[in-house]
Parts: structure tokens; C-alpha cells; sequence
């Protein structure tokens, strides 16, 4: 058996929310990430340097991939060596059309409601602003699209919320970027079936795989409005039964953030559970 597991970050990966973290979670994820079976990637809406950070403050494992920006880059991570992938940036670089961020930044800058992020959390292929967290998504996906459309820019809009700062957030990115695609290219790259692979996450930028015919898990502490809607949306394009909400249970784990992911490949995947198991009973041997 392989399996490509690709989890989101912050409150997936990462237990960064309210919700309490089930002890063991996060070892046990570690080993999980440590099975020759195993690639794991991490699909974020950080940056290299914010994900590197997340790994050394919570004791993270290494990554044999990580899909960064919203989907707007793929490294490919050996030791310290993180190498992009310029394929990738060639794949969606067309949809543009010949556009830089700055030049789409000019086309939207009198709209009202639409704050630039820092410069730092901007990249080539992602233009980010912050939002107001009641702003009317859908008049503005609107005059955004029709601004983008007549300079023939094809676009992805990816609408979220930074739940503990309350405030929106929205990514502009190439149409064919975002995490799903990101997914679905390394999983064509590097000959991953559906069935070999498991999608985990959490928050509104989720909802494009979450959704999808790839197999899913919300973890437990997203919010009610993400659950309904990722509910709604997989049942609205037939994937219900590729979308798993976790619930707790799992060796006695809550089901949040890691507890959570792992649930959720134990129900796609139910041998992982021995592996678990197996890295649960396994002590150290006395020096």
C-alpha cells in the first residue's frame, strides 16, 4: 500500500485554534509521516518561510512535499534543500495573460472593501487582500471577475476568514492554481491514484478538495459554517461519499486538528489503524 497524504497547516496540522489537542496526536501523526508508504504534503496558504517556522515551533515532520501560497507553489523538500517546481509555475503562469500582480493590483485598486495584504504574504502568482469579515463575497467575486475578464485574465478567487484576527481574506490566483489543482498535478507527476490518496483540512480555502472526488476529511474543530458548506458542496457535485467528517473516537482522540487527520486516513485506509497501534505500544528501550 502507498499513500499521499496532503494535509493543510494552521488548525489541521497545526493545533493553533480553541479546540483542545488529544494527546499523542501529534506524535503519532509523526510516525505515521515516517512510514517508507508514506509522502506527506503539506497545502498551505503560507509561504516557505512561515512553513518552515510552523515545523520548528510545533515539532513537525518532514515533508516530502509542500504546496504553498494557496497552491500557487510546489517544493519538493529533501533535508534542507527545498527545490520549487518550475513546471508548475509554467502551468498556471498562462492564465494571466502576460499580467503581473502588480498590474492586476492597478485593475482592482478603487474597489471598496479590498485592503492589500503585506508584501510578504504576496507572491508572482497570488495577489492577497484583506477583507471586511461581513463584506458581500458574491457583488464582489462579481466586479472582480468582470474587471479581471476584460483584460482576458482567467482567475481563481479564494475567498476565507482569519478566524482569530475576524477578518476576510482573499487570494487571487491564476484560474488553474489553488490547492486542488496543485494536488491533482503532483498526484499526475508522480503516479498517485485517487484511491492511494487522503486530503485533510479545516477552514473555507479547504472547500475546492474538500469537495471534490478526492477522498477528504474535515477535522473536528472546523467551524459549523465550513462543515455545512463542504457538506453542501460535495453533495452538489456527487462527492459525498469522498468526504469524511471526523467525530473523535479514534484510539480515544478528540478528533481535533492531527487526531482528526489521522481518523480520517483510518477510514479511508483502515490498516493504517494497526500501524498506529504499533507506534503506540513501541517503547523506547532502556539505556
Amino acid at each position: 500500500m502507498q499513500l499521499l497524504l496532503c494535509t493543510d497547516l494552521d488548525r489541521t496540522v497545526l493545533p493553533n485554534g480553541p479546540q483542545p489537542e488529544s494527546d499523542n496526536a501529534r506524535s503519532r501523526f509523526a510516525a505515521l509521516a515516517a512510514r517508507p508508504e508514506v509522502t506527506l504534503v503539506y497545502v498551505t496558504g503560507r509561504d516557505r518561510q512561515l512553513v518552515r517556522k510552523a515545523m520548528a515551533n510545533y515539532s513537525l515532520p518532514r515533508p516530502d512535499y509542500v504546496i504553498g501560497d494557496v497552491g500557487t507553489t510546489i517544493y519538493e523538500v529533501r533535508s534542507d534543500d527545498w527545490h520549487p517546481w518550475l513546471e508548475w509555475q509554467q502551468e498556471i503562469a498562462s492564465d494571466w495573460a502576460g499580467l503581473k500582480r502588480s498590474d492586476l493590483r492597478k485593475l482592482l485598486l478603487d474597489i471598496v472593501d479590498l485592503y492589500p495584504q503585506e508584501p510578504a504574504k504576496q507572491n508572482l502568482h497570488k495577489l492577497s487582500f484583506y477583507v471586511p469579515l461581513y463584506a458581500h463575497t458574491a457583488t464582489l467575486s462579481h466586479d472582480i471577475r468582470r474587471r479581471l475578464e476584460a483584460s482576458g485574465v482567467r482567475a481563481n478567487l479564494v475567498w476565507s476568514i482569519d478566524e482569530p484576527r475576524e477578518i476576510g481574506l482573499l487570494d487571487v490566483l491564476p484560474a488553474s492554481a489553488g490547492k486542488k489543482h496543485a494536488i491533482s498535478f503532483l498526484m499526475q507527476r508522480n503516479g498517485f491514484a485517487l484511491a492511494d490518496t487522503v486530503f485533510a483540512g479545516d477552514s473555507g480555502n479547504d472547500l475546492p478538495v474538500l469537495a471534490s472526488e478526492i477522498p477528504a476529511v474535515l477535522v473536528a474543530n472546523a467551524s459549523p459554517e465550513v462543515r455545512s458548506e463542504a457538506l453542501a458542496q460535495a453533495r452538489g457535485w456527487g462527492h459525498a461519499d469522498a468526504l469524511y467528517i471526523a467525530q473523535g473516537g479514534l484510539m480515544d482522540m478528540n478528533g481535533n486538528y492531527t487526531a482528526g487527520v489521522l481518523e480520517g486516513v483510518v477510514h479511508y485506509k483502515p490498516e493504517v489503524r494497526n500501524w498506529l497501534t504499533e507506534s503506540t505500544s513501541t517503547k523506547p528501550a532502556n539505556g
